[in-house]
């Protein structure tokens, strides 16, 4: 019965997911553009693609078939390279930071870094250059093993999102305070 269960919450592999629909793309795209007034329309339509993209490239090099959790217990096994969250953060940054926006800056964060019995959750955010964190969108593709989740810092229900640097700056704190 338990197989049957875990099954039944299996993540489909990369390539059977459902394809990316341009309206999501569209809807993306129309959410970097309403960050701010002097966003370059061709940076947002490239951010919103390659937010959309990229992460179904790294499913498959992660070789994502289960859920986010159960994927991170095989890279913790060393069955499997990488997929941890904080993997998918750096990648889609570096990814989308090779595009060297003018006119669009990313963030990161962490989210669980002080909740008892809670996994961290690492994401990035895009942003108007001149942002913070908190007035940006959340990329975050680690949520659903490939498909995108994306929305504000205040309507993500499921996480509250902390500044990495803050979050590393008090870890940092906390080891030299012994």
């Amino acid at each position: 019965m338990f197989t049957l269960f875990l099954a039944a919450c299996g993540t489909p592999p990369p390539d059977r997911l459902p394809a990316v629909q341009q309206s999501e793309v569209a809807a993306l795209e129309a959410s970097i553009l309403a960050l701010g007034p002097n966003i370059d329309p061709e940076e947002a339509a490239r951010a919103a693609y390659i937010a959309f993209h990229y992460p179904r490239k790294l499913a498959v090099e992660y070789g994502i078939t289960d859920p986010p959790l159960i994927h991170n217990t095989k890279v913790n096994a060393g069955t499997r390279p990488r997929g941890l969250c904080w993997h998918w953060a750096e990648d889609t940054e570096n990814r989308l930071a090779a595009e060297n926006f003018q006119t669009l800056e990313l963030h990161r964060a962490i989210a669980n870094s002080d909740v008892a019995f809670r996994i961290d959750h690492s994401t990035v955010l895009i942003g108007r250059i001149g942002s913070t964190m908190e007035e940006s969108i959340i990329l975050d593709p680690w949520r659903f093993g490939g498909p995108l989740y994306w929305g504000t810092v205040a309507g993500d229900k499921k996480y509250k999102w902390l500044r990495q640097e803050d979050v590393l700056a008090r870890r940092a704190a906390e080891r030299a305070a012994g």
